[in-house]
């Protein structure tokens, strides 16, 4: 007994010190903890409910367990036999009550959010439509009533409900912002899941998938870029505006063929991968090479550093993509990039 105790008082510390640890692991734009749109704070006030229900019930259940154990030990010299008690009416009646009392406090407010945060915009006129497919590993976000469409990065208006319509393009995905909804599936075989979500504060929120896809599931990141209502007009505008292909002819004839044989960028080329339209103006290449010329960032890097990098070998990047690694020179795939990272919206 003394050895267990011995062997407890050493794993302890090594066990808080590993909670403390992981409790400082995450990301703020990337926990649900941290509510930033009203589908969000509904889905977090259920949480607080029903953890603060469990930790009540713990306490209590401990507490007199602590209580029993002390207060109905064995004493030393005492051989006496304990009261047998087989049964108390009034005791089973509470602990029958209490439950079922419990189960009504959690289960009206969440049948209640469960309903309402299952009403469907998508034929509502002021909702922004976006039909979202999943492919392994991208998002592609689809305007319909706006005539556009982009990938990697979902741009909203604050002012309005965004109704989404999510499906994949092969595998089993998950649609997900932390800080504005929940997970949204896309399953195989057509089905096509509805949501919908708001986000009234301006900024760039994370999103993930978060249905186990392949390799790079973890990889399979997007952004999420709230904007003002006069912002998100001028960018559906700047997205249906044409693009002049680079005034040298080689590297527009190297776009044309490596490039618009796949991609689409402004009125030229074919949307069967994701849209380059604005690339250089997107917050990350791929989803997850973030854009910044801050020097503290080392595993990053600019717009053109990381299109470099990913036209260069992009299964280095993310591996099991589909994107090819194309037999092009150095110098071929600096001028892709460079004209690449020149397409910028101002919006």
């Amino acid at each position: 007994m003394m050895n267990r105790w011995h062997v407890l008082k050493r794993v302890m510390p090594l066990l808080v010190g590993m909670v403390l640890l992981l409790s400082g692991c995450g990301r703020a734009d990337l926990s649900t903890l941290r509510p930033q749109g009203p589908v969000a704070e509904e889905q977090f006030g259920l949480m607080k409910l029903t953890i603060t229900i469990m930790v009540v019930v713990v306490l209590i259940v401990f507490a007199i367990a602590v209580y029993v154990i002390v207060r109905y030990r064995r004493r030393p010299g005492d051989k006496s036999i304990p009261v047998q008690v087989e049964g108390n009416h009034k005791l089973e009646i509470i602990w029958t009550v209490i439950p079922i009392v419990l189960l009504i406090i959690l289960g009206v407010p969440t049948v209640k959010s469960v309903f309402g945060l299952a009403k469907d915009y998508t034929h509502d006129p002021k909702a922004i439509q976006v039909h979202v497919t999943a492919h392994q590993y991208w998002w592609e976000f689809e305007y319909p009533n706006l005539g556009v469409k982009t990938a990697q990065e979902l741009i909203i208006p604050n002012d309005a409900v965004i109704s989404v319509e999510a499906k994949t393009a092969d595998v089993l995905h998950s649609f997900w912002i932390p800080s504005l909804a929940g997970k949204t599936d896309t399953n195989p075989g057509g089905n096509v899941n509805t949501m919908y979500f708001e986000a009234p504060k301006t900024g760039v929120y994370l999103g993930k998938c978060a249905e186990l896809c392949g390799p790079s599931h973890s990889l399979m990141d997007f952004k999420v870029k709230v904007v003002d209502r006069a912002s998100f007009d001028r960018w559906v505008a700047a997205m249906k505006n044409p693009v002049q292909l680079p005034d040298d002819q080689q590297v527009a004839d190297l776009l044309n063929k490596q490039c618009l044989s796949c991609h689409a960028i402004g009125d030229k080329g074919v949307q069967l991968y994701p849209n380059l339209t604005g690339i250089g103006s997107r917050q990350a290449v791929a989803g997850i090479l973030v854009n910044t010329d801050d020097p503290k960032y080392k595993n990053e890097g600019s717009v053109e550093d990381n299109l470099k990098r990913w036209i260069k070998d992009p299964q280095a990047v993310k591996p099991g993509t589909q994107m090819p690694k194309v037999d092009l020179t150095d110098d071929q795939i600096d001028a892709i990039a460079k004209y690449l990272a020149g397409l910028k919206l101002e919006y």
